[in-house]
């Protein structure tokens, strides 16, 4: 990537026939020269910055009129870039924004990388690199906890503690590193204090680490797969949880034939549930399709909900259900309770994990996402309250910081000499640069940035 350059891409969703705004941003030296080669209409107002101007987009080599627009004017430094950005605010679908753009590539602008808006912010100094990462994870947000656990990370309140354990780093190994050159002229190192600080940092490291799985969590969410025979109410379980007429719902056996999803949030967790086909023999094709289908949805959910009908209780088709799927996550759910006839005693004893419902009826239902919760978190606190989480780039790198540290507290209690303390407090710095992003390597930016959307 080379800064010098003028770059410009769609920064919206680009939708067919729904979009009401679509922007196109330019980016670079060249933009507020390249804007003025095609906008008309406010060549009698000043180009400060941060000021709209309203007008219209026109080919310069055949004065087509293309689009009636909003021009926002951003100049360096006081922009996402920190570079002169320019904004068009044209109409929304797919025509309008993408002759603007062409416009603009063919006036001398390079068209963006995935993330590369993002990518100049950091290297110009505007973010760093958590905070990149916060805007894609913004963007990406699934539920309103995730969004502001994001909105946390871009307000710098995880760079914050990550740079303090990194400059307390720095401080000590100029502490040795001054032995080493001067041990004759400085007292010697106070080798308990040293140690009493590592186990406060090594303290600090880990409960940054411990946010990691359930920030995964929260960013990617849970897959939950509804089974059971046919007629025992999965669909109306579905419909009842989703507040929907999602699934279809009737009398008769194998009416599901497909998976069906639905997308909901239970304690700040993404859920995408799936509501699979009656398992059981049959002859027909399709349906046979279908329970083959909701056997594999079933093998890679991250958690199972076996219905039953408290009607009928436990029967030996849900035992033929039960038994490929007894060594996964799995949560018992006996509907229709209203409508219980057999002692269910014996199979409750057998699930410890079970919520009792009645989906025709919608209820059960809060009972059920607090089963979920339970058999997520395990007792321990919930997702939600998550303020900051890290991801998996972080943990893996935060990993290798705190390993240097404690090989670092281990060669302070066996004596070693002090080039070895300095060996790998070096490499716990380095590794806690590569998260905030002190220490950039072209591979660690390729790799976060490839993740972007284009015009981000």
């Amino acid at each position: 990537m080379q800064l010098g350059t003028t770059i410009a891409a769609i920064a919206t969703a680009i939708v067919p026939e729904q979009g009401s705004i679509g922007i196109v941003r330019l980016s670079g030296p060249e933009a507020v020269a390249i804007a003025q080669q095609i906008f008309r209409g406010g060549r009698d107002r000043a180009w400060s910055s941060h000021r709209i101007l309203y007008g219209h987009v026109v080919d310069p080599a055949s004065a087509t009129l293309v689009d009636e627009v909003l021009l926002l004017v951003m100049l360096a430094p006081r922009s996402y870039t920190k570079e002169d950005v320019i904004e068009f605010h044209c109409h929304g679908g797919l025509i309008p924004v993408q002759q603007v753009l062409q416009l603009c590539l063919a006036q001398g602008a390079k068209l963006a990388q995935p993330g590369e808006f993002t990518l100049r912010a950091v290297l110009n100094g505007r973010l760093d690199v958590i905070q990149a990462e916060s805007v894609a994870d913004l963007v990406g947000a699934k539920s309103p906890q995730t969004a502001q656990m994001a909105l946390a990370g871009l307000q710098g309140k995880l760079a914050q503690p990550i740079r303090a354990i990194r400059s307390a780093c720095l401080d000590m190994l100029a502490e040795i590193e001054a032995r080493l050159d001067f041990a004759d002229d400085l007292p010697p190192l106070g080798e308990t204090a040293l140690q009493t600080q590592l186990a406060h940092l090594l303290q600090q490291l880990g409960e940054i680490l411990s946010t990691a799985n359930r920030g995964e969590l929260l960013r990617t969410g849970l897959k939950i797969a509804i089974v059971g025979r046919p007629n025992v109410g999965k669909s109306s379980l579905l419909n009842a949880w989703s507040r929907t007429d999602r699934a279809i719902v009737t009398n008769l056996p194998g009416t599901t034939r497909d998976v069906v999803e639905s997308s909901l949030v239970v304690g700040g967790i993404p859920i995408q549930v799936l509501d699979t086909a009656g398992m059981r023999d049959t002859e027909d094709q399709v349906e046979k399709i279908g329970v083959e289908r909701s056997r594999q949805a079933a093998s890679h959910a991250d958690l199972v909900l076996l219905v039953i009908d408290a009607q009928t209780g436990w029967t030996q088709a849900d035992q033929v259900i039960y038994e490929p799927l007894k060594s996964r996550p799995l949560l018992l759910v006996v509907n229709k309770i209203d409508l219980a006839t057999p002692d269910l005693t014996a199979i409750l004893e057998q699930f410890p994990c079970h919520v009792k419902t009645a989906a025709a009826q919608g209820t059960g239902i809060t009972e059920l996402e607090q089963a979920i919760l339970e058999q997520v978190h395990q007792g321990q606190v919930t997702a939600a309250n998550l303020d900051i989480a890290i991801n998996q780039r972080q943990a893996a790198t935060l990993t290798q910081a705190w390993q240097s540290l404690n090989q670092v507290q281990q060669a302070i209690a066996e004596q070693l000499p002090l080039d070895f303390w300095t060996i790998d407090l070096r490499a716990a710095i380095t590794a806690l640069g590569q998260v905030t992003g002190e220490e950039l390597t072209e591979s660690m930016l390729e790799r976060i940035f490839s993740q972007f959307c284009i015009g981000k």
